[in-house]
Formats: structure tokens, sequence, C-alpha cells
């Protein structure tokens, strides 16, 4: 399977990474609340409502796929909570920063029931590559089901088609 990228606008072999621009939350808002009260870069997005803020950050997380040699790398946000974002922000270009935060799912993924919400552990990596997030095990949804279980190569082509 190949691709085009939609950043190089170059031909590239195997599987694209399903990425999602934005938290649904930000995705959500008119464009004059994205003007006003919320912030969006490639890593980091945070909205500021009356009453609270929600912070978000960019992280990977990569679907096993039993009958196939790679994975399906997901582009996905999480929200974290102010410390927790902070930290991040603050070490942001330690390349030797490596820790873990608790935060929740902030996209809903095709296929599932709505996958917002759902309680991931987000573990940040040397040399600067994005947090990976991995779903807790004990929330119970489809999805995480299958993030521990893998899904078929078949499977796999579908989302990635769908998305």
């Amino acid at each position: 399977m190949s691709f085009k990228c939609s950043i190089c606008d170059e031909e590239h072999d195997g599987w694209p990474a399903l990425a999602f621009d934005a938290p649904l939350a930000y995705s959500q808002l008119t464009e004059e609340q994205k003007e006003k009260i919320a912030e969006l870069d490639s890593d980091f997005c945070i909205i500021r409502y009356e009453d609270q803020t929600d912070r978000f950050i960019r992280c990977t997380l990569i679907q096993k796929v039993n009958d196939h040699n790679d994975g399906l790398d997901y582009g996905i946000w999480v929200s974290l909570s102010q410390k927790s974002f902070g930290d991040y922000q603050e070490n942001f270009d330690n390349e030797n920063h490596e820790t873990g935060y608790f935060g929740y799912l902030s996209n809903n993924i095709p296929g599932y029931p709505a996958t917002l919400n759902i309680y991931m552990n987000v573990y940040t990596q040397r040399g600067n590559s994005r947090p990976i997030a991995v779903p807790q095990d004990t929330f119970a949804h489809p999805f995480v089901t299958d993030y521990f279980n893998g899904i078929n190569k078949t499977e796999a082509e579908k989302r990635i088609h769908n998305m």
C-alpha cells in the first residue's frame, strides 16, 4: 500500500498515520470561538472557557495488527490536567525527559462507539518524539479491547480507507 502525504505531498510506501488535526472540543468550536478562546498548534491545544480551561497534547497511539509486521499509527489528542500539561510544556525541548501522565482520549475513533474520554496513560519519550498514549486496560470499551488484543490486517486497511 502507498499513500500521498498531506504534509510533504510525496508518495510513501506503507500505511499512513490516522491523524486528527485537533481535539474534538476544538473542532466543535465556532470560528469566532477558535479566535477568541482557543490556541492550537501542532503539539498543544488550550481552550479557555469562562468557567474552566481545557488542555490537550498530541500523542501517538500504535494499534497492534496481528497478521502484519507494522502497527496502525494514530495521531490523537489527549487532555491532561493543568499540572501534567505544565510539566509537559516545560520539558517539551528536553530530550531526556521521560515521565508518564494520566489523561483522556479527546477524539472519536471512527468505527467505534464514542471513544471520547477513554482513560489513557501517556508516556513521554527520549529524543523529543511525540508521547505514546496507551489506553488503561481497566476501561471497558471495544477500542480498548482491540488495542490489547490486536486487529487483523483487513480491519486496519478498512480503517485507513474510511479515515
